[in-house]
C-alpha cells in the first residue's frame, strides 16, 4: 500500500528517513536554542538558580565556569540541529543533523551528571525521556 503523501514527499526528494532525521533535528534544535537563550537572557537568576542547587555538592563553586560551558553546549546543540534541517532539506548533507545530536546528547550528559551529583534524582530522572530522543535522533542518522 503507497501513501500519496509519502510519494509526493519522494516526489520532492524527500525520502522517509529523511522525515524521521528533520522531525528529530526539528525537536532537539527548538529545545536546544531555547535553553540556551534563556541562559543567556536570564544569566543572573540561572546562576543565582544553579549556585544554590550545587551549594551542598563537590560542585559547589564550579557555577561561574560551568555554566557557560553548558549554555555553550546547548546553544551548540540547538543551532546545529537547526542548521543540519536546512543543510538535510536544501543540500541533503547529514553532517550538521549528525554533529547536532552528538552534541544534543552530550549537553544531557553533562546536565544528568550535575543532577545526579546534586543529589537532585528526580531531575535526573527527568532528563532521560530527552537523552533517548537524542539517540534515537542519532540512529535516524547514522543507520
Amino acid at each position: 500500500m503507497t501513501s500519496n503523501i509519502l510519494n509526493w514527499l519522494q516526489e520532492a526528494g524527500i525520502s522517509s528517513p529523511m522525515i524521521l532525521q528533520l522531525l528529530a533535528s526539528l525537536f532537539i534544535g527548538i529545545l536546544f536554542t531555547q535553553s540556551g537563550i534563556d541562559k543567556v537572557i536570564n544569566w543572573k537568576g540561572e546562576k543565582d538558580f544553579y549556585t544554590e542547587h550545587f551549594s551542598k555538592s563537590i560542585l559547589n563553586g564550579t557555577v561561574p565556569l560551568l555554566m557557560p560551558m553548558i549554555t555553550i553546549s546547548e546553544l551548540s546543540a540547538g543551532f546545529l540541529s537547526i542548521a543540519g534541517v536546512i543543510g538535510l532539506l536544501f543540500f541533503g548533507n547529514p553532517d550538521l543533523g549528525i554533529l547536532g545530536m552528538l552534541m544534543a546528547c552530550l549537553s544531557i550528559i553533562q546536565l544528568f551528571f550535575g543532577q545526579r551529583v546534586a543529589k537532585d534524582y528526580a531531575g535526573a530522572a527527568s532528563l532521560v525521556p530527552y537523552f533517548l530522543v537524542c539517540l534515537v535522533g542519532l540512529a535516524f542518522y547514522l543507520l
